[in-house]
Order: C-alpha cells, then sequence, then structure tokens
C-alpha cells in the first residue's frame, strides 16, 4: 500500500510536466525546448511550458500573432515563428518574453505590422531575422515606422535579405544604434541614399550582394563612408562602367580594405566591358576624362580654325573693295542720281494731282 501511495505521488509530480506540452508539439525539459513542427497549427498553442528556453513554431498555418500569444513564456530566449503565413504582428507581441534574444520571423508574409509591434521591455532581443518576410511595399513603410516607435536600441543582427526591396526609407535604422550585422541582400536596390543608413556608426558588415545596382553615386559613397568600420559585400550587382561609374570605380581602389569582394566586381553593360573589374575600370579603361579633355582641345582648335577663315575672308573682301573703290564709288552716285530722278517724278506726280488747276492746265497743254 505504502508503495502504490509512492507510485501515485510520483505520478502526480511527473503527470503536470508530460500534460503541460501543447498537442502536437514536442517537449523537452532537458533541453528546455519545445518544437511544434508542420503540424498545421492555426494559432500559437497554449500550454507551452513554462520551462522553455527554445521555441519552434514553424510550417504552420498562423495568420497573425498578438499580445496573448505568448505569455507566461518568460523564459523563452530563442523563438522561431518561420514558414507559419504570418500576415499580422500585434503591438507589445513578444512584450511577455522578457529574456528574448532571438525572433525569427523569415518565410512568412507580414502585410500589417503595427507601430510597437517589436517592443521588448528590456530591450533583450539581439538578433531579427525578416528575410523573405515581407508580403508587399506597404508592409516595408510599416516596418519602418515599428522599427522607429520599438525599442529595440540593443539589436546586433537585422536579416532583410530576399524581400524585393527596391527602396529603404529615410532613417529607417536609425533607431537601431548597436546595430553589428546588416543582411540586404538579394533584393532590387537601386540606390543607397536619403540617408538610409544614418544612425549606424556602429555597424561592421553590411551585405549588399545581389541587388540592382548600377553604380554607387557620390551621395550613396558618402553614405557607405559614413560607416566607418563596416566591412561591406557588393557582389553580383548589374554595375554599368560607363562614365557615370569612375567615381565609384575610383573609390573602390581608395576601399579595398573595407570591400570583402572588391576583386570579384565585375562590370555587366556594356557588351565590351562585360566581367571587366571595377578595380581597373577607372580612367585608364574609360578614359573618360581625356576623352573630354581631347574633345575640349579639337573644339577649341575648331573654333581658332574657323575665327582664321572667317578673319581671311573678310581680308578678301576689304581687299576686293579697295580695288573696286572707284567704280564702286560710280555705281553709287548713278544710283544716288537714278534715285534722285524717280524722287522728282513722284514728287511732280504727286502735286499735279494735288492742285486741280495744273491738272487743267496739263490737259490743255496735251490737247
Amino acid at each position: 500500500m505504502q508503495e502504490f501511495t509512492r507510485c501515485l505521488v510520483f505520478c502526480a509530480l511527473l503527470g503536470p510536466v508530460y500534460a503541460s506540452c501543447p498537442p502536437r508539439c514536442e517537449c523537452s525539459e532537458a533541453a528546455q525546448t519545445v518544437k511544434c513542427v508542420s503540424k498545421d497549427l492555426r494559432s500559437v498553442p497554449t500550454g507551452i511550458p513554462g520551462y522553455t528556453r527554445n521555441l519552434f513554431i514553424t510550417g504552420n498555418q498562423i495568420s497573425r500573432v498578438g499580445p496573448e500569444s505568448f505569455m507566461g513564456l518568460s523564459n523563452v530566449t530563442n523563438l522561431s515563428l518561420s514558414n507559419n503565413r504570418i500576415s499580422e504582428v500585434e503591438s507589445h507581441s513578444f512584450a511577455g518574453l522578457l529574456r528574448l534574444r532571438s525572433l525569427d520571423l523569415s518565410s512568412n508574409q507580414l502585410a500589417v505590422i503595427h507601430p510597437e509591434a517589436f517592443t521588448f521591455h528590456n530591450q533583450s532581443l539581439r538578433e531579427l531575422n525578416l528575410s523573405r518576410a515581407l508580403y508587399n511595399r506597404s508592409s516595408v513603410t510599416a516596418l519602418a515606422t515599428s522599427l522607429r516607435c520599438s525599442s529595440m536600441g540593443s539589436l546586433r543582427s537585422l536579416d532583410l535579405s530576399d524581400n524585393s526591396l527596391i527602396y529603404l526609407p529615410s532613417h529607417v535604422f536609425s533607431h537601431l544604434s548597436s546595430l553589428r550585422r546588416l543582411q540586404l541582400s538579394n533584393n532590387s536596390l537601386v540606390a543607397i541614399h536619403n540617408s538610409t543608413l544614418s544612425g549606424l556608426e556602429q555597424l561592421q558588415e553590411l551585405d549588399l550582394m545581389l541587388n540592382a545596382l548600377k553604380t554607387l553615386t557620390e551621395e550613396s559613397l558618402r553614405e557607405l563612408d559614413s560607416l566607418p568600420n563596416a566591412a561591406l559585400l557588393l557582389g553580383e550587382n548589374p554595375f554599368t562602367c560607363t562614365c557615370e561609374i569612375e567615381p565609384f570605380a575610383l573609390w573602390l581602389n581608395r576601399s579595398q580594405d573595407r570591400i570583402r569582394d572588391a576583386e570579384d566586381l565585375v562590370c555587366s553593360f556594356p557588351a565590351s566591358m562585360r566581367n571587366t573589374s571595377i578595380l581597373a575600370a577607372g580612367t585608364l579603361t574609360l578614359g573618360c576624362y581625356q576623352r573630354d579633355a581631347r574633345a575640349d582641345l579639337a573644339l577649341q582648335t575648331s573654333y581658332v580654325f574657323l575665327g582664321i577663315v572667317l578673319g581671311f575672308i573678310g581680308l578678301i573682301f576689304l581687299f576686293v573693295l579697295y580695288l573696286n573703290r572707284k567704280g564702286i564709288k560710280k555705281r553709287v552716285y548713278d544710283m544716288r542720281d537714278a534715285c534722285r530722278e524717280v524722287w522728282e517724278g513722284y514728287h511732280y506726280h504727286f502735286e499735279v494731282d494735288s492742285d486741280p488747276r495744273l491738272s487743267q492746265v496739263s490737259t490743255d497743254a496735251e490737247i
């Protein structure tokens, strides 16, 4: 009987441990881990054990998360919600996760991101993965607002790769002063401008590979120079090696120690420059400044030659006038006399027409 009682007590103690694991999930107290992977869940399951430090809820059909989703899970440090088709993240959804250091929302369809979606009371978050997570352009604007409003001053790593980003809002990262690693690879960014990278003085790595950068303007280069400690990755961009790329080529030569793939950067256009190293696509290859100088010299030479020709023609004209000065003078006098006779004739007829008596005399004389 005593042995049976001990068994009941032991089962009663173990019962809550096993009962606390949500249906269709796998729980390990020893590893402090809960996995709910590809179980067709429609919401974050309840009853997740309080000991959980590593929580993986992936590959399900969860459409939203809110403040109630993770209540009572203050011990969670790593949370993965990837590939769940999440479209909405409400404000303070993760506020109860007081020790959260890593949040993975990759491969979702975030369309609605509330302003305080990423508010963490203890600013404990260090890594945020939003790769393949943004649904459309409006979600980019919503994310920018959330990054400004939420408390992520201690964030170290932000992954925004594979989101088809064409642009980044101005000052989008300005509140992430502790950020060390920023991944923007495999997007469609065409430029870096409008103080996009302001506030990232502590950044150590910036990945811009596989975008749509055809060149980097002087404004873009100034923004990159504002990140003195950051190593850059710029490969697999469709750089167009015309004269406009020369400032970038010269900058690249000066900044090789910061560009990890500097030697791999090549021209994509035009065809004659394809696969040419951008390090070599400076004035020696394109010769833009030399061509401009030669063009200016040719233009100046043309002006001088034209001036000489016109001056020579003018001298010939004056010389011809000088040789024919008597004939010209006679012609001028003849033209003056002819004009005078014509004028006098017009004057006479005018007087006759204006005086009827003279007109009558003229008629009688003709008779």
